[in-house]
């Protein structure tokens, strides 16, 4: 029986291994879904004893299949922000949104996963004030991030923490009167929302942290991260641009503090792919694709196949490169390089 505790108290790689071996077994008997795609490959999970015999499922399963390991009543549904696909298979136009849906079936997991990977990246949340500039999440239903920030915005028990939709001028008094009291600031916002920002004001924000999600969501021309991260740091007066690495199918984040550089929570893993040969991984370094290990998904599915495309170094950390040709952009930090 794998319990919370064992997921979220891991600290060696024999203990991640052994708990991420035992968490197959469960998913591969108690999700269908999974069951299914690990019979097709003629896996015998029986003979699976390391982390790379493991299947990842595509994350495309995530929009087609439920996929859940328990009877458990849902909780929430967490649901991406959807892409339309251009063409029907007879060539026509075609308009309908396909989006991925994450059935959560014990949100406390969640809850449980982003409030200790916070505390393990940047200490206690009552320490800051949360500044969220999130418009395209905040005008849909079923976003994760949202359901994240709005409870770390309650966490810090502290009035000047909030939501800004397009009252651009209000949250720039709000970070000027906030770097003049010295406090510390955690803004986090999507791409295109903080350059609309910089657009209209520059700062020297001394006490303030720029978490960027990624994604221009068709407001902007996407950009590469370096010209990204310099014209936000010029703009904003701040020495390095924070990112989270999440999605709608994952219930953990992995955080970059600076330089677009990732590094995961301790019961999440990222391992990388070969592309031509998806049941191959690479050396550290070599670019390929992300195949992600998440326990806390362990209701759901924990080893996914994402589409996007990435390094990892020795030391475990990573690098988002862009996502395979083809494939929809969706997502939190999905820019293309």
């Amino acid at each position: 029986m794998i319990t919370v505790s064992d997921i979220f108290t891991i600290s060696s790689q024999k203990q991640f291994e052994k708990i991420a071996l035992k968490v197959f077994r469960f998913q591969y008997e108690n999700n269908l879904v999974y069951q299914e795609f690990c019979d097709l490959l003629k896996t015998n999970p029986q003979k699976v004893k390391s982390l790379h015999q493991i299947p990842f499922l595509p994350i495309q399963f995530f929009k087609s299949h439920n996929v859940v390991s328990n009877n458990n009543p849902i909780e929430a549904t967490f649901t991406s922000s959807g892409t339309t696909s251009p063409l029907t298979p007879e060539g026509g136009i075609h308009t309908e949104i396909v989006r991925s849906k994450h059935l959560v079936t014990d949100i406390s997991l969640y809850e449980e996963s982003y409030r200790r990977g916070f505390s393990q990246f940047y200490g206690n949340i009552e320490d800051y004030v949360v500044l969220a500039l999130l418009p395209s999440y905040l005008e849909r239903e079923g976003s994760s991030l949202i359901y994240m920030v709005e409870d770390l915005i309650q966490l810090t028990n502290n009035s000047n923490s909030g939501f800004y939709l397009n009252n651009h001028e209000e949250l720039i008094q709000k970070l000027i009167e906030l770097e003049q009291a010295g406090q510390n600031v955690i803004l986090i916002g999507v791409t295109y929302a903080l350059l609309d920002l910089i657009e209209k004001r520059s700062f020297n924000l001394q006490h303030t942290i720029i978490m960027e999600t990624g994604g221009m969501k068709g407001k902007r021309k996407e950009m590469i991260r370096e010209e990204l991260h310099e014209q936000l740091c010029n703009c904003f007066g701040v020495t390095a641009i924070h990112s989270e690495y999440g999605m709608t199918e994952l219930l953990s984040q992995a955080y970059s503090l600076g330089n677009g550089v990732f590094e995961c929570p301790s019961w999440m893993q990222i391992h990388i792919r070969d592309t031509e040969d998806a049941i191959s991984y690479l050396n550290d370094g070599k670019t390929g694709g992300i195949n992600v290990i998440d326990l806390a998904n362990i209701n759901s599915c924990s080893f996914i196949a994402t589409q996007d495309l990435g390094k990892k170094y020795p030391n475990t950390t990573f690098e988002v490169l862009g996502r395979f040709d083809n494939s929809d952009i969706r997502g939190c930090n999905l820019m293309v390089v």
